[in-house]
């Protein structure tokens, strides 16, 4: 394989949001995924979205030990159900790689970006080593960008808390976008 290039302007940002069985990458796994690929202006170039296969009786004992789920009961059932009719976690990592594939020049390095992306990145490099391949080592990480302005200029994105992945990724990609209008609008 060639070294890979810098990044440049024009290598689009891969958003990326996951639904795990909980945060520990050791031992949870991944239930449900999501990429859009956009351009610097956030425009959307082209959407991923899936759920992961898993056999139901591993990962319930993983979801019930996760008491962010005692409070989510509907996104527990349905990332359960998904679950069991998705296809099997290598079949969608090679999915993932082919939309990466066909929607970024993978000579260059992928930038990642979502809401604490550093969270999915874990996961992604435990679980999905091809995937891990095409990813710069740095990220775009919209959580940052939230700190600042929370507790900076008292300025907070509301969110829908939906915890889906798509719904997550969008949410990411609009507030980011909220961010750098505010800070445009003060400039």
């Amino acid at each position: 394989m060639s070294e890979k290039k810098p990044v440049t302007k024009q290598q689009p940002l891969l958003w990326l949001d996951l639904e795990m069985t909980g945060l520990n990458p050791t031992k949870d796994r991944i239930l449900e995924v999501a990429a859009i690929v956009t351009d610097w202006e956030f425009k959307e170039i082209a959407s991923f979205e899936s759920g992961v296969g898993h056999n139901i009786n591993e990962i319930s004992d993983l979801i019930d030990a996760n008491p962010f789920y005692v409070k989510m009961k509907t996104n527990k059932r349905q990332l359960l159900e998904l679950a069991a009719q998705s296809p099997p976690e290598a079949v969608v990592e090679r999915l993932l790689v082919d939309f990466v594939n066909d929607n970024c020049d993978t000579h260059y390095p992928v930038i990642l970006a979502g809401n604490s992306i550093h969270m999915d990145r874990q996961f992604v490099s435990s679980y999905w080593p091809h995937l891990e391949q095409l990813l710069h080592y740095r990220m775009l990480d919209v959580s940052s960008w939230k700190l600042v302005y929370m507790n900076k200029f008292g300025q907070e994105f509301k969110k829908s808390e939906a915890h889906r992945a798509l719904g997550d990724v969008r949410e990411s990609i609009a507030e980011l976008k909220y961010y750098l209008e505010a800070l445009h609008a003060d400039a």
